[in-house]
């Protein structure tokens, strides 16, 4: 079975199902995510957590919300059957990965101001700035006591590995918001901040199943190439959406990294392309964009190659993400849903 991973016009809605490997890892996941929050969360952040999650409304009664997709913890899952394990040797690393990701939406949602995600109020908006920040402290500090209480011989291998992809996260997340202050950012820090930003995580979240079962480093070190390949050909899509995007697609405004002049992919590449004078003056001047400037800086991003360029690019990280699976030591199968997951990650262009 082949998958490939592509990236075609933005315009249309995405025709790449829902892997099984997602619905699979929902069942295992959620009720071993739901004893960590209520053992390691106190009773306020337990609640918070709940409600983050979509389990629960801001009373803590009980919702139907499935919540988000649970994808990285479903390549965890993935990876522990690399490590000729079982899905359930892999619980705790998907459990452990979801609670950091979700300690970074909390803290992002305030850095951004964002009212809602996933359709209702953010948890900021609801508990107040200073609880949804604990919240996000409480969660990542529960992946680690998640981890170090699993009974696997990679349990402290796998605890350093995701400390030390938090950190990467955290110190992509800080040159972000640099970024906002600069007007030189250059094609390679952005690339950098996105690997670390989005790329770290999820690489991590394809090897730290793997990881905690003790798995040879070379087939850690695979597995977190894929994943981190993968992250940087996501990231890219979504800088692709954030300017080109359909809204029914998007849920935002057309030309919606334009408005904020985020220092996203395409942009940089275009802001640091040869003839951009005109682009620079435009997007870096004081005063606010109106819509006729909205597209005029579009225009002038993909006239620079922007739109060219990050297309090319996110094919390039796909094809690095297929080669690193391209080993005798991941199973045929195992192989072809992690390349069906990242296939439904990158396809939502498609």
């Amino acid at each position: 079975m082949t998958t490939r991973m592509t990236t075609t016009p933005l315009t249309t809605k995405p025709t790449v199902a829902v892997p099984s490997a997602l619905d699979a890892g929902r069942e295992l996941l959620l009720p071993a995510l739901r004893d960590a929050v209520r053992r390691h969360l106190g009773p306020e952040m337990a609640r918070l957590a709940e409600y983050h999650l979509g389990w629960a409304d801001s009373d803590g009664n009980p919702t139907s919300s499935r919540g988000g997709k649970l994808v990285r913890p479903a390549l965890s899952l993935l990876s522990a059957r690399a490590a000729h394990g079982t899905a359930e040797d892999g619980v705790p690393a998907a459990v452990a990965v979801e609670l950091v990701h979700n300690f970074s939406l909390l803290h992002d949602d305030i850095m951004d101001g964002d009212a809602t995600r996933r359709g209702r109020r953010t948890a900021w908006t609801v508990f107040g700035v200073p609880p949804a920040i604990l919240g996000g402290d409480a969660m990542v500090t529960a992946a680690t006591s998640a981890l170090l209480e699993a009974e696997a011989p990679g349990a402290r291998s796998a605890t350093a590995s995701l400390t030390a992809a938090t950190q990467r996260m955290i110190n992509g997340q800080c040159s972000d918001l640099a970024f906002e202050q600069r007007e030189d950012v250059t094609l390679e820090e952005c690339l950098r901040m996105a690997g670390d930003k989005t790329g770290a995580l999820l690489g991590c979240a394809c090897s730290l199943g793997a990881d905690l079962l003790g798995a040879e480093p070379g087939l850690v070190d695979r597995l977190t190439a894929f994943g981190e390949h993968l992250g940087l050909a996501f990231q890219l899509v979504d800088d692709l959406l954030g300017v080109w995007g359909a809204p029914e697609l998007t849920g935002k405004q057309v030309g919606a990294d334009v408005r904020v002049r985020k220092k996203s992919l395409p942009i940089v590449a275009a802001l640091n392309a040869p003839g951009a004078q005109e682009l620079r003056a435009l997007y870096f001047r004081t005063e606010p964009l109106d819509e006729d400037d909205v597209r005029r800086v579009t225009d002038l991003v993909e006239r620079a190659g922007g739109r060219e360029w990050a297309h090319a690019e996110a094919d390039r990280q796909a094809a690095a993400a297929r080669r690193s699976l391209d080993f005798p030591g991941v199973p045929d199968g195992v192989r072809d849903e992690l390349l069906d997951v990242a296939a439904f990650i990158v396809g939502r262009q498609s």
